[in-house]
């Protein structure tokens, strides 16, 4: 079986009332992992994988994976400013094809564009040192691409609630 791609929208009628969905920024040379909270509320920064050979950096995603009882990865696609994907985000989908092998998940592609940047700008505003920021971003920047993605989740939510006009009808 593939790996189950699924459209933001599909994942919102899947899930169930309390679960955590892990957030990755797939980087070159590092994995960033976020994970949510159980009702989705917020993303919070968990670690910085540093890659090495892909069965090892899938060990340790299995790893987060498991503990935090993840429902599905939200994984930040790297779209060129145009939106067409280029190298990174065809790297980013091939990471997916292969991880199916190991690590039965649905997967939520989120535009990742900028993400990066607005959290290395976010560091700077907090006086963050370069060592600190480099420590951090990657990390930081998976919370950004899963709070992204947790916020439609909800105005998705929000959106399919009854409105108060249409509860007096």
């Amino acid at each position: 079986m593939a790996t189950e791609i699924l459209t933001l929208d599909a994942l919102a009628d899947r899930l169930p009332r309390f679960a955590r969905l892990i957030g990755l920024d797939l980087g070159t040379k590092t994995i960033g992992v976020a994970v949510s909270d159980v009702e989705r509320r917020i993303a919070s920064p968990v670690e910085t994988i540093r890659r090495e050979k892909f069965t090892a950096d899938v060990q340790k995603l299995t790893m987060i994976t498991k503990a935090q009882e993840a429902f599905a990865l939200v994984i930040g696609l790297p779209l060129n400013m145009d939106g067409t994907e280029g190298p990174r985000a065809q790297a980013t989908r091939s990471f997916v094809r292969n991880l199916d092998a190991h690590l039965k998940l649905p997967v939520i592609y989120w535009d990742e564009r900028l993400s990066t940047a607005a959290v290395t700008r976010t560091l700077i505003e907090q006086d963050a040192s370069r060592a600190k920021r480099a420590e951090v971003v990657d990390r930081m920047a998976a919370a950004y691409i899963l709070q992204g993605a947790l916020d439609r989740l909800e105005r998705l939510a929000r959106d399919k609630r009854p409105s108060s006009e249409d509860e007096r009808r």
